[in-house]
């Protein structure tokens, strides 16, 4: 699609290009609409149940280990001689170390087809940190153990979900997410029960347990061995390169003028996604997020210790009943979910916040409350809210962005779940404990999930406008494509609805620019019209907040300015062209390393 294709001829493209995503398809979530069944979606698309029961039972395996950990933790701390901070301090430990391991994961995989196989590599590798865990006799030994296990952990962060959104059809995507963390709430499920049956009839120490776990793990990675990769955006592209031929006519033949611009690079991307508001906005809640995850998890498993005399097989109990109301919540919300996905994704997101705002007030309540079975009541329902978050933030996430780049923001977002969260809740709630008890640390969680639900709620004012520009930018390359297939002529730069500013002062709205090849063109204007901020863009020196900068027809709105020189792009300002104590042959000179090695000047 070139850049004076008339507005009508871009909004009914994209709306084929929605409609293919099954995004905003208010007619195909109708009342008077029928839903394939996602066993229907599984035997017509002919993936099949496997990709998710593998990716699933990896998952429940890799929850085993850090549940145990978890559950035993009053056991482990005795037998160790550690106190409560030291052992939140080695789970915390753990969360930088999958916070390590994340980025370089997504590197690895932007290139090649690897996430299957770095899936079943890190399987293997917490099986033998589980093993370990069987020999430690110190908090020293404890460290390490959590630390591999961590390190092998962050393929669960970063590849298991981008790797299902590819495997299975964009009509149930929603629905493949919450059977993906119904597994991780059955592993919770199951892990409670294992440990009371291990603990309580078996009679085994937490040493014997990790052994019991270890096995386990094993059998679960040998399931998932025949589990591969099918390809960044396997899902997608296909649809919507149906959707585009349908709306513009098929390609025609032949070749035309081309240029080579570089992939871009891990950090590109990453300054790529910060750029997205619904990105920021919902890291911010990724992050409220991870306060859930592991500080919460262990001040509750001492709540319960201390303040019900609950032992091991009872705390397992308790949590398998928490996990049984998480796992009954997604097996209700997928379906909701998925319609509202389809309908509008705004509305996901709004519901989103008022489930992680009332997961928070059920935690408070809980706490304070001192009726067990009301209390009990109230840890379920917080457990069953924030469970149905999940698939409405990764999919409202990972929806929002082009499939190359899923992994790397699945490592964002483990980052900020792990890292931000995860390191800040144990501050908070430790600070708060040893003022005010575990009970207090518990309540004092409301304070970040109340400012990370609002927060999440922002995301419904922008994420149809995110989408609507993952889109553009989808069907702009492909349409493109087809024009230099077809041998059609290509400006030589074209800049398109290009915003950007500096701070919070927009300089440039919508701006179009495009000059053809061989031609010269001059920017006018009058003082603070954004000509400079123009060339900054095209150059690299800037990037913008929206819109795209074509060289050739090729996207090069994201590449670094040092990356953009041997393409032909640069800027030279005003008043400094040249270096005034060089002769004129030496400032040729300077400014030739531009030619390469293989042109003489």
């Amino acid at each position: 699609m070139s850049v004076d294709e008339t507005a009508e001829d871009r909004e009914a493209v994209r709306v084929a290009a929605r409609h293919a995503l099954s995004v905003g398809d208010a007619d195909a979530s109708g009342a008077g609409a029928r839903r394939e069944s996602l066993r229907e979606v599984m035997s017509s698309s002919g993936v099949g149940w496997y990709p998710l029961l593998a990716v699933g039972s990896l998952v429940v395996v890799d929850e085993l280990f850090g549940f145990v950990l978890s559950v035993l933790g009053p056991e482990i701390t005795r037998t160790l001689g550690m106190s409560k901070g030291a052992f939140a301090a080695v789970l915390s430990a753990k969360l930088l170390a999958i916070s390590v391991a994340t980025l370089p994961m997504a590197a690895i995989v932007q290139r090649r087809p690897w996430r299957a196989s770095i899936s079943l590599v890190t399987a293997y590798m917490w099986t033998l940190a589980t093993l370990l865990a069987v020999f430690v006799v110190g908090p020293w030994g404890l460290l390490l153990v959590v630390v591999i296990d961590g390190l092998s952990s962050g393929s669960v962060r970063v590849l298991h979900q981008p790797l299902l959104m590819d495997w299975y059809p964009n009509r149930a995507r929603v629905r493949v997410q919450t059977s993906y963390s119904a597994a991780v709430s059955i592993g919770s499920v199951v892990a409670p029960l294992l440990v009371g049956v291990l603990t309580a009839w078996a009679g085994l120490t937490w040493r014997g347990v990790f052994l019991a776990v270890a096995v386990v793990s094993l059998l679960a990675a040998l399931v998932a061995s025949r589990l591969r990769d099918p390809g960044v955006g396997h899902s997608e592209d296909e649809p919507l390169r149906q959707a585009i031929d349908a709306s513009l006519g098929p390609a025609a033949g032949g070749a035309g003028a081309d240029v080579v611009v570089p992939a871009l690079r891990f950090a590109e991307v990453v300054r790529r996604l910060l750029l997205i508001p619904t990105i920021r906005r919902a890291l911010a809640a990724q992050a409220v997020f991870g306060v859930l995850v592991v500080p919460y998890s262990t001040f509750l498993l001492f709540f319960l210790d201390e303040r019900w005399d609950m032992g091991p097989g009872a705390r397992s109990v308790f949590f398998a009943v928490s996990a049984l109301g998480a796992v009954l919540a997604l097996r209700l919300f997928g379906p909701i979910g998925e319609r509202m996905f389809r309908d509008d994704p705004a509305r996901l997101v709004r519901t989103g916040s008022l489930l992680l705002g009332g997961s928070v007030v059920a935690i408070v309540l809980g706490a304070l409350m001192p009726v067990f079975g009301v209390m009990l009541a109230l840890f379920v329902l917080s457990s069953a809210m924030a469970a149905a978050l999940g698939p409405s933030l990764i999919v409202t996430m990972l929806g929002v962005v082009p499939a190359a780049f899923r992994p790397h923001l699945a490592a964002l977002a483990g980052m900020y779940t792990a890292g931000v969260g995860g390191f800040a809740g144990a501050l908070l709630l430790g600070t708060v404990d040893r003022r005010f008890g575990t009970a207090g640390a518990l309540v004092a969680i409301v304070i970040p999930g109340i400012v990370g639900a609002w927060i999440l709620r922002g995301c419904a004012r922008t994420v149809n406008d995110d989408l609507d520009r993952m889109i553009d930018e989808i069907v702009d390359e492909t349409a493109l494509d087809r024009r230099r297939r077809s041998g059609a002529s290509m400006p030589a730069l074209a800049c398109r609805g290009l915003d950007a500013g500096y701070g919070d002062v927009q300089v440039l709205f919508g701006v179009d620019l495009r000059v053809e090849d061989g031609e010269m063109v001059a920017l006018l204007g009058t003082n603070g019209a954004g000509k400079s901020t123009v060339l900054r863009v095209v150059s690299g020196l800037q990037l913008p907040w929206r819109g795209s900068v074509r060289l050739s027809g090729r996207d090069i709105t994201w590449l670094d300015p040092e990356r953009r020189l041997p393409l032909g792009v640069a800027l030279v300002p005003g008043g400094r062209s040249t270096f005034g104590p060089l002769s004129v042959i030496d400032n040729l000179r300077a400014h030739a390393y531009s030619l390469g090695t293989d042109r003489a000047l």
